[in-house]
């Protein structure tokens, strides 16, 4: 019925993708909303929110709800930005910054995984079409 809606047949993979990466970052407790967020935030810390929203092709409100979670795991601190005293970057704390390589690991076993079942070319082409589709349609 549905073979060729886009909707839902991303919908579908993304639930399953969200079971995977929801498992491989249940040790931290984190959501994988969270820990991709972490990872950009311990990537390219100081951040400001509208490089992190736009980083991470989600709104400036979505971006909110998921800092307030991280800062509250301590995991996220805000901090006075220099060339704005009104607007704020983000760093990751010490906890945050003691667990990244795990992060990171945790991450490129899920892919690992994806991979081998569907194969490396596959999972390329996969995601570079993603990608582009996204791209054009915003």
């Amino acid at each position: 019925m549905f073979d060729q809606c886009l909707y839902f047949n991303t919908t579908s993979l993304a639930r399953q993708l969200e079971r995977e990466w929801t498992l491989a970052f249940k040790p931290y407790g984190l959501t994988p909303s969270q820990a991709f967020m972490l990872r950009v935030i311990l990537a390219k810390a100081p951040i400001a929110y509208t490089n992190l929203a736009a980083e991470l092709n989600i709104t400036k409100a979505t971006c909110s709800r998921t800092v307030e979670g991280l800062c509250k795991l301590n995991m996220v601190k805000r901090v006075q930005a220099d060339a704005d005293a009104r607007s704020f970057e983000l760093v990751p704390t010490t906890a945050a910054r003691s667990i990244h390589e795990q992060l990171d690991e945790s991450s490129a076993k899920v892919t690992r995984k994806i991979k081998k079942i569907i194969g490396e070319q596959q999972f390329n082409s996969v995601v570079s079409t993603l990608r582009s589709i996204s791209t054009s349609i915003s």
